[in-house]
């Protein structure tokens, strides 16, 4: 079904309480998945149109998306990020400009929008873990447990295929371990997979791959910023370091694009501290009225899917609104998906994937699960929600003539 999507926000408007005007992402317009048509429109891929239209055509175009690493992030940090910054459109000579990741801000969903070029309510994951309508267990996108056929799940076509077979030279250069995963196949995959262990590896032959062609569509992936964010925060030296090398990485990139490239820096989301007290770790696993009422928990901590016992779904939204107060918007379903938080159009396989609850916070705090989601509910680093320091994600151009 096609449904109205409010008035995006972003980035200069104040946030206001009411949840038809929550900060939607800028589907359509400026979003993650909107990045990739835009760029294989550029190159004549047929069927695709360019949604970010300051972007100038390239025949060799280049994505690299460093994960967990937020506009904001970048913007505070110049001294470990010196080349990053130098990008941004407060520096000389730079002329980035943020996107919106899409809503939820996390690894699965973006990814899914990078690859496919479409919102989560077309694509289908539409959450970091969701209810499959079809057996009602919880599924997480990002691991694929349990097993689903990821053809069923997401049957539509990514970006990288529709490039391939209009005769570009298309490339994912990655880890290794995610060659074959489900979610590499549902999102990523089209062209030839190429897995390097080291980031010095994957810059020096994405851009190889990059000269390869005529016209040419490759993308590159660095996992750790994110992977020290989630463990010691974005506050600690660890991430710090990472912010550092990725820096370095993305220099040494750019400076080995072939003639006629565009390379561009992004990220899937960005990322907030949350401190361990009670009144920002609210746990569900020991919140009695939270839980009442609720048959499934899913999501994470900052963007929460919860399915109600059938028959509980208006109390069980009452009391979410009542516990949460101004710290979350709260939307049901069908105020979820009218506000286009998933997008402007949410296919009826997706409908039954979204909470009966959907709920984004907005403040630094998060619904853990200590009993049910231990790894998780220990992080320091988090994200998922729709604030700008989760939800901006950059966008930075290097050109080669």
């Amino acid at each position: 079904m096609v449904l109205p999507a409010t008035a995006a926000l972003w980035p200069d408007e104040p946030e206001p309480l009411a949840i038809g005007s929550a900060p939607v992402p800028r589907y359509g317009s400026g979003s993650l998945a909107d990045l990739l048509p835009t760029l294989a429109a550029g190159m004549g891929v047929p069927g695709l149109s360019a949604a970010i239209g300051e972007l100038a055509p390239a025949d060799r175009n280049c994505v690299f998306l460093i994960d967990g690493l937020g506009w904001e992030q970048i913007r505070s940090h110049p001294d470990e990020a010196p080349y990053l910054h130098s990008l941004l459109p407060t520096s000389l000579g730079g002329s980035g400009r943020p996107l919106t990741a899409g809503f939820p801000a996390t690894t699965a969903t973006s990814l899914a929008s990078v690859g496919t070029g479409l919102p989560p309510g077309a694509h289908g994951l539409a959450g970091y873990t969701v209810r499959d309508p079809a057996t009602g267990e919880l599924m997480n996108q990002l691991r694929w447990r349990p097993w689903t056929d990821p053809e069923l799940w997401q049957p539509h076509p990514t970006v990288f295929a529709m490039a391939h077979a209009a005769g570009v030279h298309t490339a994912q250069v990655s880890s290794p371990a995610f060659a074959h995963t489900p979610l590499t196949t549902v999102a990523l995959s089209g062209g030839t997979f190429h897995g390097r262990l080291s980031g010095e590896e994957r810059m020096d032959l994405a851009a190889a791959q990059l000269a390869a062609g005529d016209r040419s569509l490759v993308y590159t992936y660095y996992s750790e910023v994110d992977g020290k964010g989630h463990r010691f925060g974005i506050d600690s030296d660890a991430w710090r370091g990472q912010l550092m090398y990725v820096d370095r990485l993305v220099e040494r990139l750019a400076d080995a694009l072939p003639p006629r490239s565009a390379l561009y820096v992004t990220a899937d989301h960005g990322m907030v501290d949350i401190p361990f007290d009670e009144e920002s770790r609210i746990d569900f696993d020991e919140d009695w009225e939270l839980g009442a009422g609720v048959a499934v928990l899913g999501g994470e901590g900052r963007a929460r899917h919860v399915y109600a016992v059938p028959g509980a779904e208006a109390d069980v939204l009452a009391v979410w609104r009542e516990v949460l107060g101004d710290r979350f918007w709260v939307a049901s379903r069908a105020e979820a998906v009218a506000a286009g938080w998933f997008g402007p159009v949410v296919e009826e396989r997706v409908l039954g994937r979204i909470g009966d609850v959907v709920a984004a916070a907005r403040d630094d705090v998060v619904i853990t699960a200590s009993r049910r989601e231990p790894h998780e509910s220990a992080m320091v680093g988090m994200h998922g929600s729709m604030t700008p320091a989760e939800q901006l994600v950059p966008l930075l151009e290097v050109r080669r003539d």
